[in-house]
């Protein structure tokens, strides 16, 4: 899906978020996760909260320790009229009047360069002195005590608490992505703008492997990674690369940490990494006719099979190769895979519809978001996918690029059908 301009469309029934606020920070919980996601040591002296008075001068001090995507962060400070001074030292953090600690990837990795740099104790020292602080997403997560993230692992003991995973079984998606109406537990001045709106957590596709350039370097697909993250990706798109990983793994039972799925979930985090599959349907007369699982079709195939199979393809889908779709999103998600880009090669520009029995089957089989993508044409055919599958969102490109479907038609369509999206 590299360059590939598109609309997607998540479906956010009965799935709201609740935002636990205070002085100090936000903790985001999805609803009925309360339980599970932070569960509270007993209280301590240390009181961690954002002064309400403003220092002077006009620069803003940006710890950037290497795995974030701070591009769209340093775009909002320069926006609102601040300067930026980069941290390079312990000391800068120190020295710092007010701090922005954005943070994209994996707990361990974060709290290891933080230490490794002497950065942990200096802004241990920062927050403890009062000083205004900003920590997004993991440069919150860090201040409490530890996260189960691969772990546990040891965080700089702030909060008192433990950052825990969601729990999936009860159906939710984990990670969580898309659009969802927030319920305010507690005012707080950082949402007064807000209001009834909705938050989208947003994300990029980038595709991504390893490769030697022109002169005979030799780049891993972490090093390929970590330069779209810093040039402001939040995601990246892993293909061909997931589909040979899945495939040994199945061979030999053995989880390497060689392979870029692995490496980059490891070091940003699995919400990071998304598996693109592009699977073809392949018909057989029973379900014992391959290792693998199996649908039976509503419609007989040309030569009257009743059942089917996908098989995941390579290079485009110019290559079939002996894994099926739902044994590898069972395994990608296993290896460290955060969401599942779902494709069709039989129904990609047909506008026909979505391979619903695709759609469900893989769906159905991991705790990951999947983004069912190829043969959208109608309205309706958005629509008929979030009722009949558990797909986190849709995806169609070429409809709209022709304009055969306005988009906001498709917006209005799911509100009448009561599935909620943002106008």
């Amino acid at each position: 899906m590299e360059g590939v301009a598109c609309a997607s469309f998540t479906s956010s029934a009965s799935k709201s978020l609740s935002f636990s606020l205070s002085q100090s920070s936000i903790i985001t919980l999805r609803q009925n996760y309360h339980n599970n996601t932070l569960k509270s040591k007993s209280p301590r002296k240390l009181v961690i909260r954002a002064s309400s008075g403003s220092s002077s001068g006009s620069v803003v001090t940006l710890l950037d320790y290497g795995a974030g995507n701070v591009r769209s962060v340093r775009n909002a400070i320069r926006y609102l009229g601040y300067e930026i001074e980069d941290v390079r030292t312990p000391k800068d953090i120190l020295n710092a009047d007010r701090l922005i600690f954005p943070g994209v990837g994996a707990f361990a990795s974060a709290m290891d360069v933080l230490t490794k740099t002497g950065m942990a104790e200096a802004l241990c020292t920062h927050i403890e002195n009062d000083r205004p602080f900003l920590g997004i997403c993991l440069g919150l997560q860090l201040l409490f005590d530890s996260s189960e993230e691969n772990g546990p692992v040891n965080g700089l003991g702030l909060i008192p608490g433990v950052v825990g995973r969601f729990n999936s079984l009860n159906g939710f998606r984990v990670p969580h992505i898309g659009w969802n109406a927030l319920q305010i537990a507690k005012d707080s001045e950082i949402l007064d703008d807000i209001g009834d709106r909705h938050v989208y957590f947003v994300h990029s596709y980038r595709g991504i492997r390893d490769f030697t350039d022109a002169n005979g370097r030799y780049y891993s697909s972490l090093e390929v990674a970590s330069e779209y993250f810093r040039s402001g990706a939040d995601k990246i798109s892993i293909g061909s690369d997931a589909v040979y990983a899945a495939e040994e793994y199945i061979k030999t039972k053995v989880k390497t940490g060689k392979s870029s799925l692995e490496q980059i979930s490891k070091v940003y985090g699995n919400q990071a990494v998304v598996v693109s599959i592009d699977p073809r349907r392949v018909y057989v007369q029973g379900p014992n006719d391959v290792q693998f699982k199996t649908i039976r079709v509503p419609k007989p195939g040309p030569n009257g099979e009743e059942y089917a199979w996908y098989q995941c393809t390579v290079n485009g889908g110019r290559e079939g190769r002996s894994i099926g779709a739902y044994e590898l999103a069972k395994v990608v998600e296993e290896l460290g895979a955060g969401e599942i880009l779902l494709n069709c090669i039989d129904c990609d520009g047909q506008g026909k519809g979505f391979d619903i029995d695709l759609i469900k089957l893989i769906s159905d089989a991991v705790s990951i978001p999947v983004i069912a993508s190829s043969g959208a044409g109608a309205v309706e055919h958005f629509s008929e996918v979030f009722m009949k599958t558990n797909a986190s969102a849709a995806l169609a490109a070429g409809i709209f690029h022709r304009k055969e479907v306005p988009i906001q038609s498709v917006k209005a369509h799911l509100l009448k059908e009561g599935i909620e999206v943002r106008i």
